[in-house]
């Protein structure tokens, strides 16, 4: 109970701070802007549902050392460099908390999961940072920098999710060559 409890107050802190900043644009960059602001959260919401659909602590515990990685780095570096938005609401445009959120969100699933569920996380978390820059929130180096922030906390703190499959090494046929065979647990 206690792990949901911390798995909820951090996703409302993502969350608070996806949502944290207004829409003054209008038309269709307001539609992109709104549904770059749905794939981040989207996203967040796919990795914790994976978790506790596997009842997955262990990558509980290593989702919340990513995003909170993700976070104060982000957070930091906002306040540190005070860049200009493109809109000009702000001088917190450097990085994408958006784009950083959502790649560490995809990076987790890509790394604990399996490419099969990475694959259209990073294509939403690409989406999420596109969205950013055509909705005028920022240019193309916040939003590559805030990739690179999330992909690199979650490949830093993630492991690969190793339940159903044993992984080791063995003899092949006796050859005397080293290969990797998966032996099932049921």
């Amino acid at each position: 109970m206690k792990k949901l409890l911390l798995s909820l107050i951090i996703f409302s802190c993502c969350c608070s701070a996806v949502y944290g900043q207004e829409l003054q644009v209008s038309g269709s960059r307001k539609a992109v802007r709104t549904s770059g602001d749905v794939g981040a959260v989207l996203l967040s919401v796919a990795g914790l549902t994976a978790i506790l659909i596997e009842k997955d602590w262990e990558g509980l515990k290593q989702g919340v050392f990513s995003g909170a990685t993700t976070l104060g780095v982000t957070f930091a570096l906002k306040y540190l460099v005070k860049k200009e938005r493109p809109d000009h609401s702000d001088f917190h445009s450097f990085p994408s908390m958006h784009t950083s959120v959502s790649f560490t969100a995809a990076a987790f699933i890509q790394r604990r999961y399996g490419w099969k569920w990475g694959i259209p996380a990073y294509v939403v978390s690409t989406y999420v940072g596109w969205s950013r820059v055509y909705g005028k929130k920022h240019d193309w180096i916040d939003v590559a920098t805030g990739a690179l922030i999330g992909t690199a906390s979650s490949y830093i703190f993630t492991r690969p999710f190793a339940r159903k499959h044993d992984l080791t090494l063995s003899p092949i046929a006796g050859d005397g060559h080293c290969g990797i065979y998966a032996s099932l647990k049921f």
